[in-house]
Formats: C-alpha cells, sequence, structure tokens
C-alpha cells in the first residue's frame, strides 16, 4: 500500500506518461474531429511531454527535489507545447507543479489532489472561451473525483489512481453528449483521450507494469527544442572570447587520453566547446573569458598554429547597434508552410516566417524565438491556423515584448491581413484594420480525408477528395476541380466580387490554371486570382471576398 510517494518516484511516473503517449500517439490522432490532415493531438501532446521530460532527466540526482522537479516540469512543458492540445495540457502540469513546489518530504495522496485541482484551475484560465466535453472536463472531472478518493487516513496511491482512471475514462465516454461536433464526427474527445493515458501510465507506475515503448526511428515526430538567443538581450554573453587554434607536432608521448584531458580542462572553463582530432592534429573551438589559458592548456599537449581569439562583446555591441538603427516601429511573425505562400508573407512585410500549419503546429517556444528574432519596437503574430492560436498567445505572454497576436485561422486570412497592414499606423490601427480585412473573407480548402467519417449530413471515406472550410465538410467529389466548383457555390461566390486560389503542393500549373479559366467562364463577373502556393496537405486554399 503506497501512501505517499518521493519525487524520484513522481517524475518515474511522467517518464512513464511521455512513454504512452508516444506508444498511442496515432490513436489519439486519429480521434481528431476532421478527417483532414492537422495539427494531429496525439503528436502535440506527446511533443509537450516530451519535452518536459527532457528537462526533468536534465536535472541531476542530488539536485533533484520538489522546487527543481516543478520548475522544470513548468519549463519543459510550455516551452515545448504545440496546438491547442499541447498548450492546455501544459497547463495542466503548470498549475500541478505550483502546487508540488512547496511540498515538504513525500507527495500525499491528498497533495497530489491539490496538484490536480491547481492543474484544473490554471488550464481553464488559460483558455478564453472554454468549452465543455474536451481535455477541460476531463481534468476537472478527475480533479474533482480525487478530492475524495484522496481523503481519509486509508487513502493510498494504487487505489486513488484506478478511481480517477474509472472516472476519468466515464467521463471521456460522455464528451460527444457535451460538444456537439464531437457526436457529429462520432469520436470522443481527442485531446481528453490523451490525458487518460497520462493518468493510465500514472497507474501503471505505481503498479510497477511495463509501459509499451516506442524508439526513435519509429516516432519520428519527436523533435529537440532549440531555445534560440534573443536578439534583444546580446550583452548577456557569459563567455567573451571566442578562441580557435590547432594543435600540431603532439608530443612525442601523448595518447589519445591526453587529448580528453585537455577536453575536460576546456570544459571548465567555457562553453560551446570544440575539441577533436587524433595524435597528428587536433581543433580547437571555446568560448571563454581566459583564452590565455586555454592556449597555455593546449601547450601541454603541442604547437599551436592559427591561433584566432575574437571579443564577441564587441562583435555584439556593433550588431545591436546596427540593430538599433535599423529597428522598425512593428514587425510581423507569420506561420505558414509551402514555397509560394511563404513568398507571399514575404512580400508583405513578414519579418520572420515560422514553419508550420496543418500536421506540424510550431511550439510555444518556436514562436517565442521568431518573435524575439523581429527587430522592432512591437510585433503582430498570424498564426494563420486555429491549432496554433493558443501557442502564439502563450508565446505572447511569456515574451518581454510589445504585441499581438491576431486569431487568423488559415493563411488566406493571414494574407488578407497582412495587405492591410500600415507601416505607419500605430499598433491598436494596425490591429483593427487587419482583424476587419481578415473577418470579411469566407475561407474553405480542398484535401483529402484521412479517415472514415460523417458530418454535416456527409459521409466520406478515408481517400475521399473533402472541401471544408474551419467548422464543417461542405463537399466531396471524385477530384480537387469538382469539390472546388461546389465549395464556390457553397460559399455562394456569384454574390462576391473576388476568389482567390492558392494552388498546392503536387498541383501542377497546366491544372490550376485550367480550373481558373473555368471558373471565370462559369462566374463571368467574378474576379479570379490564382496563385501557386505550394502548400502541403490540401490542393486548394479558397477565399472569397
Amino acid at each position: 500500500m503506497i501512501k505517499a510517494i518521493d519525487v524520484k518516484m513522481l517524475r518515474e511516473m511522467f517518464v512513464g506518461a511521455c512513454r504512452n503517449l508516444a506508444a498511442h500517439e496515432e490513436e489519439i490522432n486519429a480521434h481528431n474531429v476532421f478527417p483532414v490532415p492537422d495539427g494531429d493531438t496525439g503528436t502535440n501532446m506527446f511533443a509537450t511531454a516530451s519535452n518536459a521530460v527532457k528537462e526533468l532527466a536534465s536535472i541531476e540526482e542530488n539536485d533533484l527535489n520538489w522546487s527543481s522537479f516543478a520548475s522544470a516540469l513548468s519549463v519543459g512543458s510550455l516551452r515545448g507545447a504545440r496546438g491547442n492540445s499541447g498548450v492546455i495540457l501544459s497547463q495542466i502540469f503548470k498549475g500541478f507543479a505550483d502546487v508540488v513546489s512547496g511540498v515538504e518530504g513525500l507527495l500525499t495522496t491528498k497533495d497530489f489532489s491539490d496538484a490536480l485541482l491547481q492543474g484544473a484551475k490554471v488550464a481553464y484560465s488559460a483558455v478564453n472561451k472554454p468549452k465543455e466535453g474536451t481535455i477541460l472536463t476531463v481534468i476537472r472531472v478527475i480533479a474533482e473525483t480525487s478530492e475524495g478518493a484522496s481523503a481519509g487516513r486509508n487513502a493510498d496511491y494504487p487505489s486513488m489512481l484506478r478511481k480517477l482512471n474509472e472516472k476519468g475514462n466515464s467521463i471521456l465516454q460522455e464528451t460527444p453528449n457535451m460538444l456537439p461536433i464531437l457526436k457529429k464526427a462520432g469520436v470522443v474527445d481527442a485531446g481528453g483521450m490523451g490525458l487518460m493515458r497520462v493518468f493510465e501510465a500514472f497507474l501503471m507506475v505505481i503498479e510497477g507494469r511495463d509501459i509499451p515503448t516506442v524508439s526513435a526511428g519509429e516516432n519520428a515526430k519527436e523533435k529537440e527544442e532549440s531555445f534560440a538567443a534573443d536578439v534583444h538581450d546580446l550583452e548577456n554573453i557569459e563567455f567573451a572570447y571566442c578562441t580557435e587554434f590547432f594543435v600540431k607536432n603532439i608530443r612525442p608521448r601523448a595518447t589519445e587520453s591526453d587529448i580528453d584531458k585537455l577536453r575536460d580542462k576546456l570544459s571548465h572553463i567555457g562553453n560551446s566547446l570544440i575539441c577533436i582530432g587524433d595524435l597528428r592534429l587536433v581543433k580547437v573551438h571555446v568560448h571563454t573569458n581566459d583564452p590565455g589559458k586555454a592556449l597555455q592548456f593546449a601547450l601541454e599537449l603541442g604547437e599551436l598554429d592559427q591561433v584566432k581569439i575574437e571579443n564577441m562583446l564587441e562583435q555584439n555591441r556593433k550588431i545591436k547597434a546596427e540593430l538599433e538603427k535599423n529597428k522598425k516601429p512593428i514587425g510581423i511573425v507569420s506561420v505558414c508552410a509551402g514555397g509560394g505562400i511563404k513568398s507571399i508573407f514575404k512580400e508583405l512585410s513578414a519579418d520572420v516566417i515560422v514553419e508550420g500549419g496543418q500536421t506540424m503546429n510550431p511550439s510555444v517556444n518556436e514562436i517565442l524565438s521568431a518573435i524575439n528574432r523581429v527587430n522592432a519596437d512591437s510585433v503582430i503574430v498570424l498564426p494563420n491556423n486555429k491549432n496554433i492560436i493558443l501557442a502564439a498567445q502563450k508565446a505572447m505572454e511569456i515574451v518581454e515584448r510589445n504585441g499581438i497576436v491576431l486569431p487568423t485561422e488559415n493563411v488566406a486570412a493571414g494574407i488578407a491581413a497582412s495587405i492591410a497592414f500600415d507601416p505607419q499606423s500605430t499598433l491598436e490601427e494596425n490591429a483593427e484594420n487587419m482583424t476587419a480585412a481578415f473577418s470579411a473573407l469566407k475561407c474553405a480548402q480542398v484535401t483529402t480525408a484521412v479517415r472514415n467519417a460523417r458530418m454535416d449530413g456527409i459521409s466520406v471515406k478515408e481517400g475521399d477528395i473533402i472541401g471544408v472550410s474551419d467548422k464543417s465538410i461542405l463537399a466531396k467529389g471524385q477530384d480537387p476541380e469538382s469539390v472546388v466548383f461546389a465549395l464556390a457555390e457553397e460559399m455562394g461566390v456569384s454574390k462576391m466580387d473576388v476568389l482567390t486560389l492558392y494552388s498546392g503542393e503536387g498541383v501542377t500549373e497546366e491544372e490550376s490554371t485550367k480550373l481558373a479559366d473555368s471558373l471565370k467562364e462559369s462566374y463571368p463577373d467574378l474576379e479570379v486570382i490564382l496563385y501557386k502556393g505550394g502548400q502541403p496537405h490540401s490542393f486548394y486554399i479558397l477565399a472569397a471576398e
């Protein structure tokens, strides 16, 4: 009977949760509401948990305590958060960490319950308009259940976690009755399902059961997070001198272990260390505050050649002065994919492009890094995908920059907003004008169904060509062209002035030009504009106004 756990056991539970999310990634992805390639929930939740676990694993055993655990869990999950489901999961972890950080001694079942309650509270507060029938409902019900399950002298972890799993799975099955769109699609909430894989793993670890593993080769979606430097914080350089040299004519009695010793000595006086080679020639690169000591260490091994020492402080002062000279009042970060789409955004003054969109939602940290690379007083972020908006908002909360996230749900909306951007106007004026520009659009896309589904009175099978808006399936057909025409009717383009088409990856110029000409013939009063977008996962994106 386990009535309390230590910090090592809790870390094992979160490692197990990450492993279980990896094992069930595709199962969770299959429960996305729309049968289209999108920022898959299972992938996003796994990436979020994976980054948290990497942070937890980086804590040295002697430094592992409740405070360091909580900090790693909170920071790691938020930095790695992808998509709405990933951001919400990171907020659950943050609330949980807030309580755990103050624990003294062992973590009791009551402490665990308090942490879950705080996790649910923080997650709800992170969403502007929380909807029931989602991951939020599942964590709230689990947290409320934990109050009773953790109470009493006989409460223990195995029995508590069994009750939480039972209640959580029960409420998960009810999510279609709370959210009509789930019932239409015939699925339970994917985020809730992912959360249950977390709690399932908690119980398995406590009971000593094995969790299925997925090798790095099988799970290609896991990726390392790179924590980019802030160009607005260039003066904070820990080691001032970039020191490079070769060691040649190695001393006769030297061995390979002497090269290892040099590498070890250098590691204690700097970072960004490269020390490679053999007994014929060794190349060294190190950032240090004591280049003389680095050279002295190397002289014990052999002769120095091609020594180069650069003052990075002076370099960065020059860089910062140049940045300040060229700083703009307002800059733009845009998230998109596809060569043509990227070119359009760049032509429309996007300062930084973040690679992302359907199936590849960028993390909070990637968006944060992009914001920090913009050389402007204020920043406007265009997420261009409804599953990226929340991550962008979280990045904007973290960054110490003035800015705003405009909730563009697709690239057509982002392009419309960019066209309306006026570098001479204030941030507030641009936000108003850009929002008005994309709010007036009617947008849809032609893509391929990735699973069988029935929604909005339309049955589709995996592989069908379908036309969808951000909220529903509007049409299906045998080929992209017929679906475009069906979408045009549904969108009421006969009463509109302009229809813009963005052709996707794999669509030939001949095919798209022929389609545009056919639309012009069918709607002679409609201006049809065609761009080669090159976007993945959709044959065409349509924007009518």
